[in-house]
């Protein structure tokens, strides 16, 4: 069934649009202004809006930024009785389906209608395409004992909807097998919402969970639904938990607990039914031991737990992935070398699976030639000469801390900012007789900010 909103303040508009709708058929719900409209979105599986440019309250204009934030599926078609050139093509550009002037043509408005359930409908049928080519590309690649493993539980997990803790390295596959379970969960066919709690500030974090309601804050010009909300039905991944603060952490086992929540500003309760799968490269039981995660979070998180192996305890898949991701990369037909597999089984890979898909990339960029030697890979895995430069001047350090400084450039941000900063206070520290107000002053923080970052990263002072 064809669901239509109509958000006009104009009456007269909205019952003469209604009808025409319902008379071919279309099931019509109509809104005097957006947020009545955003309500009714919220609770209606809506195909197609007509969009007035001119309300109160909510601009046209800035409902259909968060109507294509928020329900990217569903087509906009914009309509005003003071149109312009220039405000159709920003209504365009913001991803209005196309721009009607009133007086509305009975014609015009109907064919618009019909060209625009269309092609939601081919939008949706070249998601659902990209969703079964994205299936083989997500394919867990691997021989290995642990590999097989990791897919016996995978296929037992998704069978129910207990929550799954996935701990593991960084680069090691999380998010992969959180999709594989939803893949193969009864909720496939509702969304997968992923939230990485290490790149979201502490003070947005339980607004990006939850929603807010207008004027929640300053920055809230209007309502918005948080992940929990999109993610009712389907799946919520919460990677990088270990991140999160407390206060939010208790508000996640609230909802966990209780199964309902409540927007930052609001007072309405909201149901959620969605499956929990979080991910975190650290070890919870330590922090829960530090006071830095909370105890009773972990063990609902912690129902089904998949630790995922690093590169280093399944080598015998290392060149079966590297080949694997050269076919994605469409590289055409590479073969490796036997020093070359030999190399490749002897490398540690701090970075894991996604140094091995950056080595890929360089081989498809960087490489001539349909062999790959092991010399070649060499060259290829080489670290940046400027940052071995500086790192070299770390090495008073230790041995074992100068390596990991130099594999930060195959990291990701937040990994690699983690690893820097904790490198970085050792040294200043040393360098400061491990006095803390001495070495404070010297990078210019705070002597409590830096006792903070030292409880962060385990760092002990002799003083």
């Amino acid at each position: 069934m064809t669901k239509i909103l109509i958000i006009d303040d104009e009456s007269g508009i909205r019952r003469t649009l209604a009808s025409v709708l319902e008379d071919e058929q279309y099931t019509v719900f109509t809104a005097e202004d957006a947020l009545v409209g955003i309500e009714i979105l919220e609770r209606e599986a809506v195909n197609l809006i007509f969009l007035d440019v001119l309300l109160p309250n909510l601009g046209g204009l800035e409902a259909l930024e968060q109507i294509r934030r928020d329900w990217p599926g569903v087509e906009v078609v914009m309509i005003s009785g003071h149109a312009n050139v220039d405000m159709a093509v920003r209504a365009v550009k913001l991803g209005a389906f196309d721009f009607l002037e009133k007086p509305l043509s009975l014609d015009k408005t109907l064919t618009t209608c019909r060209n625009a359930l269309l092609v939601q409908t081919l939008r949706a049928e070249n998601r659902d395409l990209k969703k079964k080519t994205r299936l083989e590309k997500d394919e867990i690649i691997g021989v290995s004992p642990a590999i097989e493993q990791i897919r016996a539980t995978i296929r037992q997990a998704a069978a129910s909807d207990a929550r799954i803790l996935i701990t593991g390295e960084s680069g090691t596959g999380k998010e992969l097998v959180a999709r594989a379970i939803h893949r193969l969960s009864e909720r496939a066919a509702k969304p997968f919402v992923e939230v990485n709690c290490a790149a979201i500030p502490d003070t947005l974090i339980e607004s990006e969970l939850f929603g807010h309601e207008k004027g929640a804050f300053t920055d809230a010009v209007s309502s918005r639904r948080g992940r929990f909300e999109v993610a009712n039905g389907g799946t919520l991944f919460m990677d990088e938990i270990g991140d999160m603060s407390l206060s939010s952490q208790a508000k996640v086992l609230r909802v966990i607990q209780e199964q309902k929540m409540e927007r930052v500003g609001g007072e309405k309760t909201i149901e959620t039914d969605v499956r929990l799968i979080a991910a975190t490269n650290k070890d919870l039981e330590a922090e829960c031991g530090k006071g830095l995660f909370r105890q009773d979070l972990f063990f609902r998180l912690n129902v089904i737990p998949i630790s995922l192996p690093s590169l280093r305890e399944r080598r015998e898949d290392i060149p079966l992935l590297l080949l694997h991701f050269l076919k994605e990369l469409d590289a055409g037909e590479v073969e490796l070398e036997d020093d070359a597999v030999s190399f490749l089984c002897e490398h540690d890979w701090p970075g894991n699976v996604r140094e091995l898909k950056n080595l890929a990339e360089r081989i498809v960029v960087m490489h001539s030639g349909d062999r790959v030697a092991a010399d070649a890979l060499h060259n290829l895995l080489q670290r940046n000469p400027a940052f071995s430069k500086k790192s070299a001047d770390l090495a008073s350090v230790g041995d074992g801390q100068n390596r990991e400084m130099q594999d930060i450039l195959i990291m990701n941000y937040n990994d690699a900012r983690d690893v820097f900063e904790k490198q970085y206070l050792e040294v200043q520290l040393a360098r400061n007789g491990g006095v803390i107000s001495r070495t404070a002053e010297a990078i210019g923080l705070y002597p409590s900010n830096l006792h903070a970052k030292l409880r962060k990263y385990g760092i002990r002072t002799e003083r």
